[in-house]
């Protein structure tokens, strides 16, 4: 079960998400602004925030962005639920550090396997925990990076996408490949998340982006043994 803050004003889709997260046995709490929800969430630190961008005092992304600014929130989720399903909107919502994505309509196992994703459900790898590769150190039960001996903040799903390539270190992951172990979900059209958090988690990592290479046409590798 999760505690899951909704912000949303619609009042039919504030019911289709009410109804079903709390069949599925999550918390709800729906809040129909920008700024209550920021409220809310600062005051309750939910597991996940389902943020619509169209909302009537604020742009859902500056939300997301202040969600995503606060420290304290790094154990929250965010998973943007839009009508605006262009790639621009889907890229804009992952470099301000959503998450995830859904287009509106949603199918609502969709929807709920997507969260069960970034909240980290799907069964671990067994695999060391704890590793080092040059300036980079990575500690998987921590859930803590750092750059030259600097933590680094990563949102889940980019600390997920981390430690899936460091597991898998010198092989070659397709994009699809990712969108299924590290999102949960099936891959389907043109799907660009896998690109927008890479090139999001090469940033935050800095000089250590580099361990994180492109194979074009192909997908990603973890190399260990980058800029040595």
């Amino acid at each position: 079960m999760a505690r899951v803050v909704v912000i949303e004003d619609d009042p039919d889709q504030q019911e289709i998400l009410r109804y079903n997260l709390g069949a599925a046995g999550h918390q709800v709490r729906i809040v129909p602004t920008g700024a209550e929800g920021l409220r809310v969430a600062y005051e309750e630190r939910p597991d996940i925030v389902l943020l619509d961008l169209t909302l009537p005092d604020m742009p859902g992304t500056e939300v997301c962005e202040q969600l995503k600014s606060v420290g304290a929130m790094r154990k929250t989720r965010v998973i943007i639920v839009s009508a605006k399903g262009e790639e621009i909107d889907r890229v804009v919502g992952f470099e301000l550090g959503a998450d995830d994505y859904v287009v509106k309509p949603f199918s609502v196992r969709e929807l709920l396997l997507r969260m069960r994703a970034v909240m980290g459900l799907a069964q671990p790898s067994q695999t060391v925990k704890a590793v080092a590769f040059g300036n980079l150190q990575l500690d998987q039960d921590a859930h803590r990076v750092w750059v030259d001996g600097a933590e680094v903040v990563l949102t889940a799903l980019e600390f997920r996408l981390l430690a899936t390539l460091c597991d898998r270190k010198e092989r070659v992951q397709s994009r699809d490949r990712l969108l299924v172990d590290v999102w949960g979900v099936e891959p389907g059209g043109d799907d660009r998340r896998v690109d927008s958090h890479v090139r999001r988690l090469r940033e935050k990592l800095g000089s250590a982006g580099k361990h994180v290479q492109t194979l074009r046409g192909i997908g990603y590798r973890f190399s260990a043994a980058a800029g040595e």
